[in-house]
């Protein structure tokens, strides 16, 4: 083998050993909503029809954002709200505990890309703090339209961008 093929040999060794740290230095993005408006308050409630124009829209944003997971709690409208992005995207909803979402975060952190999660007022505050975000004030109990992008670094630092869903109309 004369030098120049090994060293070729050696480069291409060497390439295909750093592509996959490159790929994984790329920013995350994780976007948390608070479910569509519901149906009441009893027991577990529907979207109503602007909670079900909310998830759809909240699809139509995220549709080319590379959202790889789409995680819900175990109520029909956080899974209503998930439901829209998972369609458009052919993607499973995966469930995940809202009192106990230590292991759906561990998932995010070692999976890495996109995700998207939805959860409920007195969740979603939690889980940006829990993902190292800066969640802000509290999410009132009429407040629907909050977004947070988490922009996730290669070294791990976190920005924290607020958005808004309206509803279509």
């Amino acid at each position: 083998m004369t030098l120049n093929k090994r060293y070729f040999g050696a480069l291409l060794l060497l390439l295909s050993l750093l592509a996959p740290a490159a790929f994984a230095a790329a920013p995350a993005f994780i976007y948390l909503v608070r479910h569509g408006e519901k149906a009441g308050n009893d027991g577990d409630p529907d979207l109503t029809a602007q909670g079900r124009a909310r998830a759809d829209n909240i699809a139509a944003i995220l549709r080319k954002t590379g959202i790889r997971q789409v995680w819900s709690t175990k109520t029909a409208r956080t899974r209503q709200t998930a439901a829209p992005t998972a369609a458009l995207l052919a993607l499973p909803v995966k469930e995940y505990d809202a009192g106990k979402p230590e292991k759906m975060i561990a998932e995010l952190k070692a999976t890495g890309g996109n995700a998207l999660v939805v959860g409920h007022s007195n969740t979603v505050p939690k889980l940006v703090s829990l993902l190292g975000g800066a969640s802000g004030a509290d999410i009132g109990d009429n407040e629907f339209d909050r977004v947070y992008q988490l922009i996730v670094g290669s070294d791990g630092s976190v920005t924290t961008v607020l958005l808004s869903s309206p509803p279509s109309s």
